[in-house]
């Protein structure tokens, strides 16, 4: 029936309104007259045009409508008319033309797709509302199929198609993984705008098997899951660069059509190593400013609202080191139908003109259709008033049955409008709206304005009247408006009266009296006064005013625009403020608000607080401002400006502030000029050309500043050519063929006169080019495109304005822009220094190859593999930088015995040029790490069990492992040391053949060709007697190391005192020992043996012996009988406490390398110990807390322990023999 007739939704009301006729009728916002006016339809909310519904819930088309009557309401479906009463599923709802199709008892959605449209009808006319499309929304499932595992070389591009099952509508695509987890995206992954992800190269990382594509219908709430996708990427060595290739668009152009209004998107998608980087431009013009956004990493552009300046071709370039691709896309910009004109309702009265006027526009330009009550106005019935031309429809003296709704369809291939436009023909007597007898109240010399609303069908004629019998009102003391309203624009007390408003047509006469009153208007006729009060005093400030006698007026005090503190210091009276026993905090604005229901005034006064002068009082106060400013001897850069100072308050005036306006610039804005001594009273003032200056003078004393001074008269100077010329003028290239030139533009009067601009001029130095010039407007940048790569211009900017050039500028360097370095530096050598430093030189590159400003050479170097170890790793690159034209640098920190590879480059502003071949070197061997480990297991009477693991750095070839090993005797004496050298390859060793009950140090270490790494130390015991031995417990079969240890022993000897150090690792809380001796004398360990347990046995063995002879002679000599008794006892003294001989070559105590060695982390307690020995050498035994010290006759220091010290508990790690010399020492050791 329609060509694409559907109508967008537009909420209309019953306020009529007609632009295009000066004789047509407003109808006024009454509702009571709205009431009974009659009215066509208007369709005030109606459903989408494209309307999608979910098919589980019930389908509401709404339609609703007003008019006079009500209207009724029918339905079309696919162009036929809809019997809603035949389907028991739909029905409409009460006084509404919205439809209700219940899906949820049983209906089906698919059931009930088509074409709808509503029809609002009544005795007037009839409106239609869009043709209303309906469709469910569909979610189908996924196509299963089988995915092969893609895989790929590392570094090649590679593209996982999503393909989503086609819905309604369109889903919305995202890819995560098994847990749910979005996939990360970057320049290197994306997704495209069909949902595809794209790898512009892949990485070893990028290897997953659970690559999924989700697809989102918002409608229906669901998400449907593609199957996983699996991607193995392999590596191959080395990666092959790649310059740029597209992915998508294919081949070198595509086309886009847009619509107007829509967003523009437009994908360019690359592969490339290193990944390439997108941009965008149009041919031939900008692309827009505040329309244009980048996304998905630049490789989307996004232009809003494109209109059909948008059309034209759009070029991605992709580009990384190597090269670059592009693609340029040409997009034309149609444009379904949009309104220039819609027709909008006509209430005309019997007999008079009118038009409808319905213009649109479109590309291509749409066809124009009228439509009268819904019918092809060629088939509805003759109106012999309306003439159709084209978009317009005349109306020529027209009638009430001429009253109608016309429907206007503008269509093109790409949509249509469609517009409900009324003409409502009324006969009505005049009607005054306005409240009869309504007062109106004023202030007297303001204006009054009396209402008059109405309205009729013709237009009533007003006429208003003064008095019941007044002659009807005219002149110039009197404005009339169109809606009838009376205009006194300065009422007087003789204003006040009864006026009468009378409204006639032909169809009648009515009239409507108003009141007005004309008041006096408020004064305040004693206006609070400025108050400089001493601290403690009493401020007052008064408001007295006068008002009419018919007006209640309040008054309102405000302290700096803020209400007034709550303080019972201040009483607000009738009419003034007393402030009793003012403060500092007092100081401000006090403000009187006089307020009536019809006016407002105010008057402000300024309390200063000070403290009490010095009797007699003096009041001193701010001057009052100058006055009388005068300008004479007026030139075209300097006036004479002269004033009479205001009364200084008994505070000598310092200075005098002069300020000026530049009404032509900046009006309103006040500047600082100058100032001058408070003796002078004239000033010649320095002037700017091109500046409309007031002057204005501001007193200073030592209490503050005076109120400025009133503004002298207005001084123009005339224009001058500009004396200065833009400052900081730079050139630097923000892309390889172009050179930005910026400058700082001039400042307000500075440009000297109108029309200011700028000629940019440049030319290529030590080139013997003509300078090239351009004017450009008062902007402060210029681009000069086309420009070679990174070469020297000479630059100046001038500024000029309609009366001529400021000075020659001077001119400045500056470089168009760098783009990457050409070439890698050549000749990379490598100079290994020893297993960890190496220095690698280089030849400079030519700089005519480096395109920019050199910024130094970048290394980088990485571990291939360690030689010793054969194992690879994961890369890890550094890179030192070394600033400058420099051919070398130094790689510290290397590993020994490794593989490296290294390459340089040069570096610029740009970025980095390409890298030199890769140059591998090897690091000699060094000397290996401590073993990782050393345990002692299995101990028997005359064996230990060693176990060892290979040292973590070997840093070369290991040859073999050293062991050594000494007993240590009960007195911590050491014996002779043994060495044993154990093949690389061996892991663990069983020592044989040694001493019961022994306790032993071992050190062991391994080596390589180059020589011994550091060592470790470990103490172990062999049993006492394996009668003894109790079955191991769980974690048995080993020896536990043996703390607490000391360790990295350093001396410090000076002329009178030594420093000690050690770090300790074992239990808290320990006492420490030192003993010392002469340099050539042997140290040892005493021993008390009243400690020892075997002496206590023996001296209680030989007082019990004692006891028994002691009685025995008791007795015997009670017997009277003498018998010898042997009093000599032998005390044979234990061997494990005699000192051993010097010939043995050992002493009392001991270290070794590894005791100077720093503790590794994870030691239980370390801490940096200090013994200092100074003055007296007996100072010493303060270090051992209960210790007796004595010197043996070599002048060796003897520390022991006291039997008065308690025993520790025992550590996990200590051995729970009985106490010994050896355990007492442990403590120490």
């Amino acid at each position: 029936m329609m060509k694409k007739k559907s109508v967008s939704a537009r909420k209309a009301s019953l306020v009529l309104f007609l632009c295009q006729m000066i004789s047509a009728l407003d109808v006024p916002l009454d509702s009571k007259l709205l009431e009974e006016l009659s009215q066509p339809p208007t369709i005030t909310q109606q459903s989408p045009k494209d309307y999608i519904v979910d098919p589980r819930e019930n389908i509401v088309i709404q339609c609703e409508a007003k008019g006079k009557p009500p209207p009724s309401f029918s339905w079309t479906r696919n162009g036929t008319h809809f019997d809603i009463d035949k389907d028991a599923q739909v029905t409409m709802k009460p006084n509404s033309g919205t439809l209700v199709i219940n899906i949820m008892n049983g209906g089906k959605a698919e059931a009930y797709e088509g074409v709808y449209q509503c029809t609002a009808r009544n005795e007037r006319g009839a409106a239609v509302s869009n043709n209303i499309v309906i469709r469910p929304s569909r979610s189908p499932l996924w196509t299963k199929e089988k995915l092969e595992p893609n895989h790929v070389r590392e570094g090649d591009s590679l593209v996982l198609h999503c393909r989503p099952p086609v819905g309604l509508p369109p889903p919305i695509i995202f890819w995560m993984d098994n847990a749910f987890q979005r996939l990360p995206q970057s320049e290197r992954v994306s997704q495209g705008l069909n949902g595809d992800l794209y790898f512009s190269n892949v990485q070893p990382e990028d290897t997953r098997e659970d690559y999924i594509c989700y697809a989102r219908f918002n409608h229906t709430q669901t998400i449907q899951q593609k199957q996983p996708i699996s991607v193995k990427v392999f590596s191959t060595k080395p990666v092959t660069e790649r310059q740029p290739v597209l992915l998508t668009p294919t081949g070198s152009t595509s086309t886009k059509v847009e619509l107007r209004g829509n967003v523009l998107l437009l994908e360019c998608i690359a592969a490339g190593l290193p990944t390439p980087v997108i941009r965008w431009i149009k041919e031939g013009g900008e692309l827009p400013a505040n329309r244009t956004f980048f996304e998905n990493f630049k490789k989307t552009l996004k232009i809003i609202d494109v209109s059909e300046a948008d059309s034209g071709n759009y070029k991605c370039i992709a580009r990384n080191r190597l090269g670059s691709a592009h693609h340029v896309i040409s997009v034309t910009v149609k444009a379904a139908p949009y309104w220039i004109t819609a027709p909008r309702n006509l209430v005309l009265s019997p007999g008079e003109d009118g038009t409808l006027i319905c213009r649109a526009n479109g590309n291509p330009k749409p066809d124009i259709s009228w439509l009268a009550n819904g019918v092809p106005i060629a088939i509805a019935p003759e109106d012999p008033s309306r003439k159709v031309d084209g978009d317009t429809i005349i109306f020529s003296h027209v009638q009430e049955r001429s009253s109608a709704v016309y429907q206007c369809n503008a269509s093109n291939e790409y949509g249509y409008l469609l517009a409900n436009a009324f003409v409502n023909v009324l006969a009505e007597p005049p009607r005054i709206l306005t409240p009869a007898n309504k007062l109106y109240q004023v202030i007297a010399d303001s204006p009054a304005l009396l209402d008059c609303a109405y309205f009729g069908s013709p237009k009533p004629e007003i006429e208003w009247f003064k008095g019941v019998k007044g002659s009807i009102l005219r002149g110039n003391e009197y404005v009339f408006h169109d809606n009838g309203t009376l205009e006194i624009p300065v009422a007087q007390k003789d204003s006040t009266g009864t006026y009468t408003c009378v409204a006639r047509n032909e169809l009648g006469k009515i009239q409507n009296e108003v009141h007005l009153e004309v008041k006096d208007p408020t004064m305040i006729i004693k206006q609070p006064e400025y108050k400089v009060i001493q601290r403690y005093g009493q401020a007052s400030f008064e408001c007295v005013i006068k008002h009419d006698s018919t007006l209640l007026p309040t008054i309102i005090w405000l302290k700096d625009n803020a209400e007034l503190p709550d303080d019972e210091r201040f009483l607000v009276g009738k009419d003034n403020l007393t402030i009793m026993n003012v403060t500092d905090k007092d100081d401000g604005t006090y403000t009187c608000i006089v307020n009536t229901t019809l006016d407002s005034v105010s008057a402000s006064a300024v309390l200063t607080v000070v403290a009490a002068p010095p009797t007699p009082a003096i009041i001193y106060a701010r001057p009052n401002p100058p006055f009388d400013l005068e300008l004479t001897g007026q030139l075209e850069r300097s006036v004479e400006l002269s004033w009479i100072p205001g009364d200084e308050n008994n505070s000598p005036i310092t200075n005098f502030v002069i300020e000026y306006e530049d009404g032509l610039h900046e009006p309103g804005v006040w500047h600082y000029q100058t100032e001058v001594p408070g003796t002078q009273t004239t000033v010649q003032l320095k002037l700017s050309p091109y500046v409309n200056y007031s002057f204005r003078v501001i007193a200073v004393n030592e209490i503050g500043r005076s109120q400025p001074s009133e503004p002298s008269e207005q001084y123009l100077t005339k224009s001058a050519n500009p004396d200065e010329n833009p400052s900081n003028v730079q050139g630097i290239g923000s892309e390889p063929d172009n050179l930005v030139i910026t400058w700082e533009s001039l400042k307000g009067f500075q440009s000297n006169g109108p029309g200011l601009q700028y000629k940019v001029s440049w030319r290529q130095k030590d080139v013997d080019d003509e300078w090239t010039s351009v004017i450009v407007a008062n902007v402060s940048k210029y681009i000069v495109s086309g420009t070679p790569t990174f070469v020297p211009y000479e630059i100046k900017v001038q500024a000029l304005n309609d009366l001529g050039y400021a000075p020659e500028p001077s001119e400045v360097i500056g470089h168009s822009g760098e783009d990457l370095p050409m070439v890698a530096p050549g000749n990379v050598q490598v100079h290994v220094i020893n297993s960890t430093l190496a220095k690698v030189h280089w030849d400079t590159v030519p700089l005519k190859t480096v395109r920019g400003h050199l910024q130094g050479y970048k290394v980088y170097y990485w571990k291939v593999q360690s030689l010793s170890r054969r194992s690879r790793r994961h890369v890890e690159k550094k890179i030192l930088t070394f600033r400058g034209n420099k051919t070398f640098g130094m790689l510290p920190g290397l590993e020994p015995y490794s593989s490296y590879k290294l390459n340089v480059r040069v570096v610029n502003g740009k970025g980095e040029g390409p890298a030199s071949p890769d140059k591998l070197f090897k690091t000699p061997e060094g000397v290996p790490s401590s073993p990782s480990f050393l345990r002692i297991t299995n101990p028997t009477l005359d064996s230990l069990t060693l176990e060892w693991g290979s040292p973590t750095h070997p840093n070369g070839v290991l040859t073999s492992y050293i062991l050594k090993f000494q007993p240590i005797n009960n007195t911590h004496e050491l014996g002779p040391l043994v060495e044993i050298r154990i093949p690389a390859n061996e892991s663990s060793l069983i020592l044989k053949n040694l001493n019961y009950s022994t306790r032993y140090k071992f050190y062991f270490n391994a080596q390589t060709s180059v020589g011994s790494g550091s060592q470790i130390t470990e103490e172990a015991i062999t049993i006492m007697d394996e009668a003894g031995i109790l079955r191991p417990a769980v974690g048995a079969g080993k020896v536990q190391p043996l703390y607490p240890r000391i360790r990295n022993v350093t001396t410090a000897a000076a002329e009178t005192y030594a420093n000690i150090s050690w770090e300790y690792e074992g239990p808290d809380h320990a006492n420490f020992y030192v003993e010392y001796g002469v340099a050539g004398t042997m140290a040892s360990r005493q021993v008390d043996i009243a400690t020892q347990g075997w002496f206590i046995g023996l001296m209680c063995a030989v007082a019990l012996l004692i006891l028994i002879l002691l009685i025995v002679c008791f007795i015997r000599r009670n017997k009277g009988g003498k018998y010898p008794v042997k009093e000599k006892e032998d005390a044979h003294a234990d061997p494990e406490i005699q000192p051993m001989k010097e010939d043995d070559g050992t002493f009392g105590e001991y270290s070794d390398a590894e005791d100077h060695k720093p503790l590794k982390k994870g030691s239980r307690t370390p801490s940096d110990r200090t013994v200092k020995k100074e003055d007296s050498d007996d100072s010493l035994v303060d270090y051992g807390e209960g210790v007796n010290g004595q010197f043996n006759e070599d002048g060796s220091f003897i520390g022991q322990y006291s039997g008065k010290k308690e025993k520790e508990p025992a550590e996990g790690n200590e051995s729970s023999e009985a106490p010994s010399p050896v355990n007492a020492m442990n403590s120490f050791v």
